[in-house]
């Protein structure tokens, strides 16, 4: 692909660019770089040879909108992605300042290399390489948002308000993984999430632990256990009602898992683990893929600083995430979750749940239009027949895109599970972007 080779630098130093900028979405302090993040991309996608980009407005961050429409008549393809990213706490675990992008060993370092700038700016460049090879076939649209990090909270408003705008035959999302550079694979099941934090509240504010510990209930003592009765001895979720819809996996699709490779040693060494976890009676892919979890995500209360102080607290939270799989609905399992974290809150304490956001779980034919592109251009691009795989993450627009514009999603993603997402010292390899726009293009080539 000559374009590509002839202009590797230019595609380097323009990702370096985008990932300068802090577009932390989940912090106000940084509105304005995630606005300036939005103008970057709308400004490419000029460059590109798009029709037209324009940035719409929401009620939080813009989103940004673009096509290239060649022939009505011909299929279109709608591009989705994201440009803001996750907070880069815990600071002090970054080898390299996060947003001062780093190139060691192959790989660029900074906060949204894989999640999602460096997935994302994929289409754009092989937009750009279609549009001056004069090799476009179809017609793109592409939505790039600035919220998916925080919820996509407008994102539905904004989809509902432009069906027409939007209307396209398949959607392309490059906010995945591959198993491996070795073995590529496409994702065709996403988790879905629902999302939400809890407060434990005892006396009315703290209290000496001397004079009151042992005759007052302490609320991090508490939530502590209650937290620990979610689980069984098995790993099971002790939820009454959470496995009620839950899809279970066939004996075929448990041999698919089985094929998958997996080596548990590297699995373990690459985590610095000594052993693996999670629900008795399901391999690690399953337990990851095809199975529901519920994990705390964070907890706090009473004194953390430095030194000693005895404190009784008054109060205690905790951020609770649980993952779900086909036929579990979110909004129904906050209320399994409410419910029966209410009941079992002893006396002595209030407990309060309050739901963040969620999305539905999703599975993806493998009939859906353009799919068979997909296949063609991995292979063609990998020198490899991509495996089928399911994916513990959740990307909840998948399932609001097939509700509100009838339309499939292909993850046709190409970051690596070793990435450190929404962790310190996240990375993208070059090599999977530079080879992630010449699949995006094959891709387009291969479609009918």
């Amino acid at each position: 692909m000559t374009y590509l080779q002839t202009h590797k630098e230019k595609f380097l130093s323009e990702l370096i660019d985008l990932l300068k900028i802090p577009s932390i979405s989940a912090k106000s302090e940084y509105k304005s770089e995630v606005r300036g993040t939005a103008e970057f991309v709308k400004s490419k996608l000029e460059e590109t040879g798009a029709d037209f980009a324009e940035l719409c407005e929401t009620e939080g961050h813009p989103i940004v909108y673009a096509e290239k429409i060649i022939d009505p008549s011909l299929p279109t393809v709608l591009v989705y992605g994201h440009y803001d990213v996750q907070p880069v706490d815990p600071l002090n675990l970054w080898t390299n300042p996060p947003f001062e992008p780093t190139i060691i060993d192959g790989k660029i370092y900074a906060r949204g290399a894989s999640d999602d700038k460096g997935q994302m700016y994929m289409h754009i460049k092989a937009l750009e390489i279609l549009n001056n090879t004069n090799s476009l076939t179809c017609n793109i649209k592409l939505m790039i948002e600035g919220e998916e990090e925080v919820g996509s909270d407008n994102l539905g408003i904004f989809i509902e308000n432009n069906k027409e705008k939007l209307k396209a035959d398949v959607i392309i999302i490059s906010d995945t993984c591959i198993l491996s550079n070795d073995i590529p694979s496409i994702t065709v099941g996403l988790r879905g999430l629902s999302y939400l934090e809890v407060e434990v509240t005892g006396p009315n504010r703290d209290l000496h632990s001397g004079m009151y510990g042992g005759a007052v209930a302490n609320p991090i003592n508490i939530l502590a256990k209650m937290i620990a009765s979610l689980h069984d001895e098995n790993n099971h979720i002790a939820i009454p009602g959470f496995y009620d819809k839950v899809l279970e996996l066939n004996e075929k699709e448990r041999e698919d898992f089985a094929k998958i490779p997996y080596n548990e040693d590297e699995y373990k060494n690459a985590l610095n683990i000594e052993a693996v976890y999670g629900e008795n009676g399901f391999s690690t892919y399953e337990r990851v893929g095809a199975r529901p979890t519920l994990d705390v995500n964070g907890v706090w209360g009473g004194y953390t600083g430095e030194g000693a102080k005895t404190v009784l607290p008054s109060k205690a939270f905790a951020k609770i995430s649980m993952r779900l799989v086909p036929n579990q609905v979110s909004y129904e399992i906050i209320t399994l979750f409410t419910n029966h974290f209410l009941s079992i809150a002893p006396a002595g304490v209030k407990v309060k749940v309050s739901p963040h956001h969620g999305g539905e779980p999703v599975l993806t034919s493998t009939e859906v239009f353009g799919f068979e592109a997909t296949n063609k251009a991995f292979e063609k691009v990998w020198g490899k027949k991509p495996i089928l795989t399911r994916e513990g993450g959740s990307i909840p627009i998948v399932a609001l895109f097939k509700s509100v514009l009838g339309l499939d999603t292909i993850l046709m993603g190409f970051g690596l599970h070793s990435d450190a997402i929404h962790s310190p010292n996240e990375h993208f390899a070059l090599e999977n972007y530079y080879k992630g726009i010449e699949t995006i293009v094959e891709f387009y080539q291969n479609l009918k």
